[in-house]
């Protein structure tokens, strides 16, 4: 007698095979709910195509994410936009949907240190992961270092074909690059490499005026300005900083705080319990 095939078996196996876990594990339940729904055969293939999609898309989106090496917390949901001046909240919103790098343009972000200039980059590249692009945070004293290694390793090309995969590099405190020569020169490098090939992304406290501090050369820095402010959308963070803000909040509170005497004996002002707004999260 004939043995009849496993046709379940079979078809795991041809899952498998072909690398279609999300289907693997789901297709006996939408084929229990179709039977049930009455749903045509093609309307059956489409929700498991459907399931499968969904789980790659969700699979990129947690890999670009590990990649991007992003903060965590430093999310737009976690940023005040009514913080930001002008119309600037409105520019943050277009440029999350991504078209910027489309156009390899660059963003560079001013503000004194805690304006929010790390977070509100931080968070448009928040946006673009979960929207599927490529994205790089490091601050740039220490991505300066890895390129000096793989110079003196004989690698810098293949470190900047590396860097060269993301679509938006995000370099965090580049006034903090001020030290010699030999780190101007691979942070000129790297900026030059992506010139009209790739968006750079830049927070920075120091005006341009005081970048030759940075490019220790004033050619070489007119030529870093040239090439950034070419094709770019500048935001300037004229902001007070966050940190104040909440330092101030914190010693609001403690002033408020009723004294012993007072609390015993009830004196004083009757509403010395009043108490602060809470204060904005730190940003940097």
């Amino acid at each position: 007698m004939k043995k009849t095939p496993d046709v379940k078996a079979m078809l795991l196996d041809g899952l498998k095979e072909l690398r279609l876990p999300a289907i693997r594990s789901c297709f006996e339940e939408i084929a229990g709910r179709a039977a049930s729904e009455n749903l045509s055969y093609e309307r059956y293939l489409l929700e498991l195509v459907e399931r499968e999609n969904e789980a790659r898309r969700q699979n990129r989106i947690e890999k670009l994410l590990r990649q991007s090496r992003l903060p965590a917390d430093k999310t737009l949901a976690a940023f005040d936009l009514k913080r930001l001046p002008g119309t600037m909240a409105a520019q943050v919103r277009s440029l999350v949907e991504g078209g910027f790098l489309e156009r390899c343009e660059n963003i560079l972000a001013f503000g004194n240190p805690g304006s929010g200039k790390t977070h509100l980059l931080s968070a448009i590249g928040h946006e673009l992961v979960l929207a599927g692009h490529s994205v790089y945070f490091t601050p740039t004293a220490l991505l300066v270092q890895d390129l000096l290694a793989a110079r003196r390793d004989l690698r810098l090309s293949r470190a900047l074909k590396k860097l060269g995969q993301f679509e938006a590099i995000i370099l965090d405190d580049l006034g903090y690059v001020q030290q010699n020569r030999d780190e101007m020169e691979v942070l000129f490098t790297l900026l030059a490499e992506r010139y009209e090939r790739g968006s750079v992304m830049i927070t920075s406290n120091l005006p341009f005026s005081a970048w030759e501090q940075i490019f220790k050369d004033p050619m070489t820095t007119a030529a870093a300005i040239d090439r950034l402010v070419h094709h770019s959308v500048i935001l300037e963070l004229n902001v007070p900083s966050y940190r104040m803000e909440a330092a101030s909040s914190k010693r609001g509170r403690k002033g408020s705080a009723p004294q012993p005497d007072q609390a015993a004996s009830g004196a004083g002002d009757p509403d010395i319990s009043a108490t602060a707004a809470d204060a904005p999260p730190a940003a940097s």
